[in-house]
């Protein structure tokens, strides 16, 4: 049997067309026309021997083969870059400071470290896992270099917006376990909702308040924490709901339905890059690029799941 040996060039534009919604868009972003897209896709297929595309509505979506070449695509240009940071960049050195909250410790920290410094042995990172207000106070203070941190509104000159992430009422998997007193999935208007939430000052605390406040439900703080995993922990126990984006979510926990359980709708919450506004050197840049790539592909995964 002939062996393959898929284009990088063209993957990236395929994960760029995916990435970003659009093939035009792809287009765009890579300064390439449209016609050379198609003709990148076309060659794909080619490589693939099999649809990677099928018609869904107006536009495309992927088939089971297109989805399948979609996740070695990832890797494989995962592997390049890393590749190529590793030769360019083998005599980088210097200290990187990071800010993260609890929730993309988990998910994204030993993904982004371990790539890190397998390529740039000679960097030193220093990480602070911390709440937004803390985070933000840091790094304009200059204390770190990066810091990802939710936030309601727009986001500073210092940083950029990542993204904007639903607000969910989480409550635990386990079928029938109670969460507000009672089994059933469901809110009882008679008795006020239980919630487990993170210690004040929290804007994820003051949001989830408000929102019942304004829908006329009543509710109390059956538990409160400073610590992510002890909130995780008591609402999988089934002592209240806790509101958090579905993020570094454990399997003992899921995401309530508002309507079926008699709850409000909640906002979304934006995820905000921040930059000390110091001059940042090539090992802030690099880790940069790399957290910013762990942190697409997380929220990816989470959102279609």
């Amino acid at each position: 049997m002939r062996q393959i040996s898929f284009d990088l060039d063209v993957l990236r534009t395929f994960t760029t067309g995916i990435d970003l919604g659009s093939y035009a868009k792809a287009a765009d972003r890579l300064g390439r026309s449209t016609s050379a897209v198609s003709a990148q896709l076309k060659k794909l297929e080619e490589q693939a021997g099999a649809p990677i595309f099928r018609k869904a509505g107006r536009g495309l979506a992927l088939t089971e083969a297109g989805q399948t070449l979609l996740g070695y695509a990832r890797r494989l240009l995962d592997l390049n870059d890393e590749t190529a940071s590793a030769v360019r960049g083998v005599e980088l050195e210097g200290e990187v400071k990071l800010g993260l909250q609890e929730d993309f410790g988990e998910a994204v920290l030993s993904d982004v470290l371990g790539r890190f410094m397998r390529a740039h042995p000679k960097v030193r990172v220093e990480v602070c896992v911390a709440r937004s207000s803390e985070l933000r106070e840091r790094v304009t203070l200059g204390r770190i270099d990066l810091a990802l941190l939710w936030e309601g509104g727009a986001p500073a000159l210092n940083a950029q917006r990542v993204a904007d992430l639903p607000l969910c009422w989480i409550g635990p998997a386990q079928d029938g376990l109670a969460w507000n007193g009672q089994a059933g999935g469901q809110h009882d208007a008679g008795s006020p909702l239980s919630l487990v939430l993170l210690d004040a000052p929290c804007m994820l605390r003051d949001i989830a308040s408000n929102t019942l406040d304004a829908a006329g439900i009543a509710w109390r703080h059956a538990f409160t924490s400073a610590s992510l995993s002890a909130l995780w922990a008591a609402s999988a126990a089934g002592l209240g709901l806790t509101v958090r984006t579905p993020v570094g979510l454990p399997a003992s926990l899921r995401i309530i339905e508002p309507q079926a359980a008699g709850l409000p709708t909640l906002p979304q919450i934006g995820l905000s890059l921040y930059r000390a506004q110091t001059m940042a050197g090539p090992a802030v840049n690099r880790l940069e690029e790399l957290l910013l790539q762990a942190v697409h592909e997380t929220i990816r995964r989470v959102t279609a799941a």
